[in-house]
């Protein structure tokens, strides 16, 4: 249909979402169409006017077991959807909108210990390319926050050392500026220097914007950062399983325990509402609630 493949087109270059996030909406869209048809509710979907045909479609999906975090998603998507219908001028009311969703419980983010990162960093061999390119990539992910796409899309124009920071590209074509320690400036200086063009040798053009290449000498993939990242557990013989958004997690979460404000650490994360930020408050209050069991001395069992 002609509206669906318009508002897919929305997504992708108006919006700039991520593929997956795309291929996501289009989903939930079809699969309430498929729904609507069988059920015989409606014609298509510029015929979903009646507010309680949302009602049914909520029950059929609890019905068929979803789980709340797939139903809010959904919703969120036809919600999203029917907004631009309307924008179009293509139907005249969303039914979506004062539909409401399962409360989900907000799960804290799951932490790695300063312990665990140190032990990290110290397993990788920085002698050789591409454990030198690892431990840069490890550095990235903790000390700037930074989400794996925005990591493996980054170019040579993004790194801006003479102004000691990088631009990243986020989300919905939300830039931002990082700014970066002074080992990093040092290392990825050795990097781009020495290290990427031995690992771009292995490839078949020298001419790669890409800052980080992988063993084939091609750019680095998301998929290819988390085996990495796993890699790196294991040599390091830690136990644990790690994802990049863990680091990201990690910084967030520092930044808070060492005073940093947190409409500082919103910017700095790319986050376009301040509530996405704030879940790292709780997990900053966790943590030192656990610091403060252990290190006063009524708390100290004795």
């Amino acid at each position: 249909m002609t509206y669906i493949d318009d508002f897919k087109n929305h997504l992708m270059i108006e919006k700039n979402y991520a593929e997956n996030t795309v291929i996501s909406y289009l989903r939930d869209i079809h699969d309430f169409q498929s729904f609507i048809e069988r059920e015989e509710l409606a014609s298509d979907l510029l015929d979903v006017t009646r507010e309680r045909l949302g009602r049914h479609f909520l029950s059929y999906l609890d019905e068929n077991k979803y789980s709340k975090k797939s139903i809010a998603r959904k919703i969120s998507s036809l919600r999203t959807f029917y907004d631009y219908l309307i924008s179009n001028q293509l139907i005249y009311i969303n039914i979506f909108t004062t539909l409401e969703t399962p409360k989900i419980p907000k799960k804290l983010p799951q932490i790695i210990s300063d312990e665990e990162i140190d032990m990290l960093f110290k397993s990788i061999d920085r002698h050789k390319p591409l454990g030198f390119r690892n431990y840069i990539l490890l550095d990235l992910l903790f000390s700037c926050g930074l989400r794996a796409s925005e990591l493996t899309e980054m170019t040579i124009k993004d790194i801006q050392l003479d102004r000691e920071q990088i631009l990243i590209h986020g989300k919905g074509s939300k830039d931002r500026y990082v700014p970066l320690t002074d080992k990093l400036i040092i290392d990825l200086k050795q990097y781009l220097t020495y290290t990427r063009p031995i690992l771009l040798s292995k490839g078949s053009t020298s001419h790669e914007l890409k800052v980080f290449i992988n063993y084939k000498g091609t750019p680095l993939s998301v998929r290819g950062l988390q085996l990495i990242l796993k890699q790196i557990i294991i040599k390091s013989g830690e136990t644990f399983k790690i994802h990049p958004h863990m680091l990201r997690h990690a910084f967030a979460t520092t930044l808070l325990n060492h005073g940093a404000d947190l409409r500082v650490v919103q910017e700095l994360l790319g986050h376009e509402h301040l509530k996405s930020t704030q879940i790292y408050t709780h997990v900053s209050s966790e943590v030192l609630k656990e610091k403060y069991k252990t290190a006063h001395p009524r708390m100290v069992k004795k």
